[in-house]
């Protein structure tokens, strides 16, 4: 079971991953007015209070469901803020634990680390480029985590890269629950991944199709059948979405 950080109000670093793997501080909530939205686009705009570890943040709202295996509610918004290697308390403090603006509801906050080798961006990357942002929610067993990041690292991350090298995918982000700070106690869906991608909704025919053509070449004679056959036995996807950009603030990821 993940455990809950409740980092103390002194101005202190609380250091999460000591290797060179950003750490991303996700919150999943419900704007229930244009006004909360604007609050919210405000305070993402505004990401360099954080300090110098911050590498920026970026906002999303729901667009539609692709698929969902929860009866959960969808959520309005989606922030991501990235750290490298160390978020100060008051970030987490403030984007947490202190009342939120008017009309906004926390629903979940969670700290996300990197999965090895399945974070690709391109350099001098300037945002979405009118294309929708997926994010895929997924829930990953937790006695097959490790052979899960593996697979990531072996397979979907260099198909990724590739694909994100042709122009198929904008980015392709994929981030691993290492500790939920808040759930808020009505909110009912799970997950221990956020993969986030920006592709052309016209002529997308889904992950696997894409990762099998970008896998098609590979040295090993990787079996993309057989690789997402073995996903499906240890994970479970509760919801995936369509998302728009509302702030995209994290040049510094891909300078």
């Amino acid at each position: 079971m993940v455990a809950i950080i409740r980092p103390r109000r002194e101005p202190h670093l609380v250091r999460i991953e000591p290797e060179d793997r950003l750490v991303v501080l996700a919150r999943t909530m419900q704007a229930r007015h244009p006004e909360a939205e604007a609050a919210l686009r405000d305070s993402a705009v505004h990401w360099t209070r954080f300090g110098e570890t911050c590498l920026g943040q970026a906002l999303y709202r729901h667009r539609s469901v692709v698929r969902s295996a929860a009866e959960a509610p969808v959520w309005s918004h989606l922030e991501l803020s990235y750290f490298r290697g160390l978020i100060p308390a008051e970030a987490i403090v403030n984007l947490v634990q202190d009342p939120q603006p008017a009309g906004t509801d926390l629903l979940r906050a969670e700290l996300l680390l990197t999965t090895p080798a399945s974070f690709v961006l391109p350099r001098a990357w300037q945002g979405s480029a009118d294309r929708p942002v997926s994010l895929e929610y997924i829930d990953v067993q937790a006695a097959h985590l490790t052979e899960y990041r593996e697979v990531m690292r072996r397979y979907c991350g260099p198909a990724a890269a590739k694909l994100v090298q042709a122009n198929r995918f904008g980015t392709f982000r994929a981030m691993e629950t290492a500790a939920v700070l808040y759930r808020a106690p009505a909110f009912r869906i799970d997950w221990n991944q956020i993969h986030l991608c920006e592709v052309d909704a016209g002529g997308f025919n889904g992950f696997g199709q894409e990762f099998a053509a970008a896998l098609r070449d590979s040295p090993d004679g990787a079996d993309i059948a057989r690789i997402f056959a073995d996903l499906d036995r240890i994970r479970t996807l509760p919801r995936w979405t369509f998302n728009d950009p509302v702030v995209e603030a994290e040049a510094a990821l891909a300078p």
